[in-house]
């Protein structure tokens, strides 16, 4: 969320940075509300001074008999009181919250306009984009002939966008994601975290799903809502609190299903899955200091190269434009995978640095000598197990439909191969 005294400060550039976001001037109304606010507040507190002022002259009147100036004191703070009762703070300061929670984060400097992803910038790359000698099959293909992944099961269960794994391949999504966590935690110093998978709405708004992106959440009966990533409750572990500064930075990992409704997604990546309701990932969470995001966001990133880096894959890394990053970020960068079953490049993994734009919607700070100071977050992927086992499996795919398995997870597979039978 934005700070209001920043939008009042310089309204022009507040504007200017929306306006990078797609978005029309903000500013006017906004400042239009506190306003009214501001001044909902100063005639209430003028009401609550002139009750005090008038109190002992009132007193004072009673005590000499002079009841008509009582009455006529008592008369004029009731006028007043009168005035500030249609005052209404709390609903002016609810419109001015409103307004602001709705606007995405101000982008970095260092971001590169643009409409969409067709606009993003690569960074740079690891590896060649691989084709085999054969004609490459997708992983719906592969593991449809496996027999090891089936999605009319998964229709007849629950729906569309869902899939049921089976087997060998059952065991490598699991060998992935508890590998990769291992990783995390034994070589790149994040705690092992096990989170709620339902969540209130406090703190759905808190790392800004709520209340913008409230369609693409499922709720429960009881209102609550199924996490569409462990960055969620991860992030919120710090709201409310004002940590001690030698305790940053805090990093956090966590192994969660993710749950999505892909709203707006209809007709894209039906087949396969790529796009699920349902899925597993290997969550990268970071609180630290304002000085110290930018190199921990360049860490969290390399930590998720690392993972691809050691299965084999190629990979690249890419710069989101203005208009294809996230709400909450200031900056993202997207990991994209090759995969040659569909000889295209899909992303597997986003790190974002937020800034305090997450922070000061869950007033999450921290402790510098007397001052209690905004904390930055910072989250990715590390990386989604389904993309993952995809990659995998169109990467190491064998002319006889096999797939070998990358040596890394060997030790978790207790195979070398996974084929049909």
């Amino acid at each position: 969320m934005h700070d209001i005294r920043a939008v009042r400060a310089n309204p022009d550039a507040f504007d200017a940075a929306m306006a990078r976001r797609g978005l029309g001037p903000q500013a006017p109304a906004i400042l239009e509300l506190d306003e009214a606010r501001r001044a909902a507040i100063a005639l209430t507190e003028g009401a609550q001074a002139k009750r005090n002022a008038l109190s002992k002259e009132i007193g004072a009147a009673m005590k000499r008999g002079d009841q008509a100036e009582a009455e006529r004191l008592k008369a004029e703070v009731a006028a007043a009181a009168a005035a500030a009762a249609g005052a209404d703070v709390e609903a002016l300061e609810a419109a001015v919250t409103d307004a602001l929670c709705v606007l995405p984060n101000i982008l970095d400097a260092e971001v590169p306009d643009g409409a969409d992803e067709s606009d993003n910038v690569v960074l740079h790359q690891h590896g060649e984009p691989r084709q085999p000698n054969f004609e490459a099959k997708q992983h719906f293909e592969l593991g449809e002939a496996l027999g090891l992944m089936d999605f009319a099961a998964a229709t007849k269960l629950s729906g569309s966008r869902f899939v049921v794994l089976k087997g060998a391949l059952a065991r490598l999504e699991r060998a992935l994601a508890q590998w990769m966590l291992t990783l995390h935690t034994d070589q790149h110093g994040y705690s092992e975290t096990s989170v709620p998978n339902l969540v209130n709405a406090a703190t759905m708004f808190g790392t800004g799903q709520l209340p913008k992106f409230e369609e693409d959440l499922f709720k429960t009966t009881d209102g609550r809502y199924l996490i569409p990533t462990a960055e969620v409750p991860l992030t919120n572990l710090a709201r409310d609190e004002i940590l001690a500064e030698a305790t940053l930075p805090l990093r956090y990992t966590a192994l969660s299903p993710s749950f999505r409704s892909e709203a707006g997604s209809a007709g894209r990546d039906t087949r396969g899955m790529l796009r699920q309701h349902q899925f597993s990932k290997v969550e990268l969470v970071s609180i630290t200091t304002p000085k110290e995001s930018d190199a921990e966001h360049e860490r969290m990133t390399k930590c998720a190269e690392a993972v691809l880096t050691m299965l084999g894959l190629t990979w690249r890394r890419v710069l989101l434009c203005s208009g294809d990053t996230g709400f909450s970020a200031a900056r993202t960068y997207d990991l994209e995978v090759w995969l040659p079953g569909q000889q295209a490049w899909r992303e597997i993994s986003s790190c974002s640095n937020c800034r305090e734009f997450q922070a000061r919607r869950m007033k999450a700070r921290f402790r510098r000598g007397k001052e209690n100071l905004l904390v930055h977050t910072l989250n990715g992927s590390g990386v989604a197990v389904g993309r993952a086992l995809i990659a995998v499996m169109e990467t190491y795919q064998q002319e006889d439909g096999s797939i070998l398995v990358p040596e890394v997870l060997w030790p978790w597979m207790g195979m070398e191969r996974i084929a049909a039978g």
